[in-house]
């Protein structure tokens, strides 16, 4: 089956007027799935950024849990769907686990990889001026860190939407998200609709990387 830009504009034009299902607009679709990329990333920043700190100023902690990280890592989000149901049921809790597990592990080890960046030579010198271990982690450590840092929530926020359409196949109870957008379209048949339902998740993601590359910029107008 051939469809045209044509077909897909008018695919979009329709998603936004009428909805799919009937009703389920797309700004209302894009705005659920925020929800819970949001929610994921912000649960994986709350957790990884304090680990990756861990791991980045102590050689005992890094050697305890680096082995158990390396582990996990490499499974795929899609790997934990079962188990996502399982534990959260079908809708928002199970979607945004699986989006937390893609965002969580770039943050970390961009938070680890950004402390273990910094000069000693800096700590050794707030030492010598007669700073205590709050005035390293502050004036030293953190700042240090926040590119790494930054970089990590970035690629974590990339990963997370893109996690958001099998995701939202584990299931919705409000009839809202991207992703059950497309299935409906999927099971209707209508591909132009799928093909117009990935153009706004595209289109959404490009906004996400521009937004965060302005903060990106803002935060670290220092350097």
């Amino acid at each position: 089956m051939r469809i045209s830009p044509l077909q897909v504009g008018a695919a979009f034009w329709e998603l936004c007027a009428v909805g799919l299902p009937p009703g389920y607009l797309l700004p209302m679709h894009t705005l659920y799935s925020l929800s819970k990329v949001l929610a994921g990333v912000l649960l994986a920043v709350l957790l990884g950024c304090p680990l990756g700190l861990a791991l980045g100023a102590s050689r005992g902690i890094q050697m305890a849990l680096m082995p158990l990280i390396d582990f996990i890592r490499p499974i795929p989000p899609l790997a934990w769907i079962l188990l996502a149901i399982i534990w959260f049921g079908i809708g928002f809790g199970s979607a945004v686990f699986l989006i937390f597990l893609g965002a969580f592990f770039p943050i970390v080890l961009g938070t680890c990889s950004g402390v273990r960046g910094v000069d000693p030579l800096l700590v050794d010198a707030v030492r010598t001026l007669g700073g205590n271990r709050r005035d390293i982690w502050l004036k030293v450590l953190l700042p240090g860190a926040m590119p790494s840092l930054l970089t990590g929530i970035k690629v974590g926020t990339g990963i997370g939407w893109m996690t958001l359409v099998a995701a939202e196949f584990t299931g919705v109870r409000q009839g809202y998200g991207l992703g059950y957008m497309i299935m409906s379209a999927r099971d209707l048949q209508r591909l132009d609709a799928v093909v117009a339902g990935m153009v706004g998740i595209g289109m959404v993601g490009l906004a996400l990387e521009w937004m965060l590359g302005r903060i990106y910029r803002w935060l670290l107008r220092w350097q």
